[in-house]
């Protein structure tokens, strides 16, 4: 499934005439979430099926860096600053609404020369995680919720971020988890954001206010993990653009304010038998299924080794704190937030888990994929889980790394992962990741200049 399902590029074609497009951004999504490409006259974009550019552009940090001194890296990636083919996808084109012009976006798809996908491109490694679940006749769904803030703009970033300013001409001081007034605050917002949706087709959901002093969240309905990362991504793009226009911020930061919860992407996931659509998670008399013991087990196991890809940055850790609406480990449980693994209320075709650990700033192609491979290797390896949690999981120890560096030394040495999700993927990403905690570290904070620098 894709925003327009089955569609070919003749299909496309006569939606961009019908639309009367004449501008394409053709996108493609880098290993940090954001959106790279070109943008193209509609003449050009036909003639020129198979754009290129650099393969580098999914090789670098976050700040626009390259560890060209990473051995690993370096046998991943050229060192000729050779081009990669891109195609799009016919099934991910839509409208961008808030350009003057009519422009169409569309996503790509790399290529190497020889005509194998780049397989350290985000798409393509969750293609490899979903091919692995079709050929065993499955079929993952999945239901992402994503939080976010609001936030004035921020010009200076040594200045902490605050809370905008909604129609009352107040700032949030108080809880507002929930609040129906306190979302009518940024009625405008929503309704430009709802409408923009509307005509990109993203089929988004429920709209509620989170904990957070401006902090929202947005549940996408359930479907093709593909299509849904295709919707996340766009979303993301969609939000911050609807949100200049309105002059404020949003962040998808995991952890954009200092005495504020974090942000998270909950991700709800089932596997289906791809023949018949039944939840292999049910038995046929309701009750749940190896399978879904399985399923968790894989989680509890693998997702420790995982987190460098769920939690990507510095800042990401500082949301993976005791009683900060995150969870510290990686217990189940039935219906209980403080969990890692939550298994929601709900009836026999829908039985699922919902993962609360990712972060909302991991990739969505990425964290999509990484949780499926968990998942996937708990299913072929049998494994089971603990016995589900039913107190507080905050009264139990830490199970996830607390800092990057931790993270990605075990994900560097998860072999089953690195099987699963490509190893130079696995090479590529590591080796950006440590380079931008390199450059982290390079960095004095505020709170080292204000506790250390006169008392140490």
């Amino acid at each position: 499934m894709s925003i327009r399902e089955n569609f070919s590029d003749a299909d496309m074609d006569q939606w961009l005439n019908d639309n009367r497009v004449t501008e394409i951004e053709c996108l493609v999504p880098d290993l940090t979430g954001v959106a790279r490409g070109k943008i193209l006259p509609r003449a050009k974009f036909t003639q020129d099926r198979g754009m290129r550019i650099p393969e580098a552009v999914l090789g670098m940090t976050v700040t626009g860096n390259y560890p060209t001194e990473d051995l690993a890296y370096n046998r991943a990636i050229s060192n000729t600053d050779r081009d990669m083919i891109l195609r799009a996808d016919p099934g991910s084109i839509t409208t961008v609404p808030w350009a003057i012009d009519p422009t169409a976006q569309v996503i790509h798809d790399c290529y190497f020369a020889d005509g194998t996908l780049v397989d350290f491109a985000p798409r393509s490694v969750l293609r490899r995680v979903l091919k692995l679940y079709a050929e065993r006749g499955w079929r993952p769904v999945v239901g992402p919720e994503l939080e976010f803030y609001l936030t004035e703009k921020n010009i200076d970033p040594d200045l902490p971020l605050k809370a905008p300013v909604g129609r009352s001409g107040r700032a949030e001081t108080t809880r507002q988890v929930y609040s129906i007034d306190a979302v009518n605050e940024f009625d405008p917002l929503f309704e430009d954001i709802y409408d923009y949706c509307a005509l990109m087709n993203l089929d988004v959901d429920t709209l509620i206010h989170e904990t957070g002093a401006g902090q929202m969240g947005l549940n996408f309905q359930h479907g093709d993990a593909m299509a849904l990362a295709d919707n996340v991504f766009y979303f993301k793009r969609t939000l911050r653009e609807a949100a200049l226009k309105h002059d404020m911020y949003a962040t998808f930061m995991a952890k954009p304010m200092g005495g504020e919860p974090g942000s998270a992407m909950h991700v709800h996931q089932s596997v289906s038998d791809a023949a018949t659509g039944r939840n292999i998670f049910s038995m046929p008399d309701g009750s749940p299924s190896p399978h879904f013991r399985h399923y968790i087990g894989g989680l509890q196991r693998y997702t420790p080794a995982a987190m460098a890809i769920l939690a990507p940055y510095v800042n990401s850790y500082r949301r993976i704190v005791r009683h900060t609406a995150a969870p510290i480990n990686v217990q189940w449980g039935m219906d209980n937030r403080t969990v890692g693994f939550r298994i929601p209320i709900s009836g026999v075709e829908q039985r699922r888990v919902e993962n609360r650990i990712i972060g909302a700033d991991a990739n969505p192609y990425l964290g999509i994929a990484v949780t499926l491979a968990c998942g996937y290797l708990g299913l072929i390896d049998q494994l089971e889980p603990t016995p589900m949690y039913t107190g507080s999981a905050y009264d139990h120890f830490y199970e996830l790394p607390q800092g990057l560096p931790q993270a990605l030394d075990l994900l560097r040495r998860e072999d089953r992962l690195r099987d699963v999700l490509g190893e130079r993927f696995v090479d590529v990403y590591t080796a950006i990741k440590e380079l931008e905690h390199q450059e982290f570290m390079t960095v004095i904070s505020p709170w080292e200049r204000e506790h250390l620098l006169l008392h140490v």
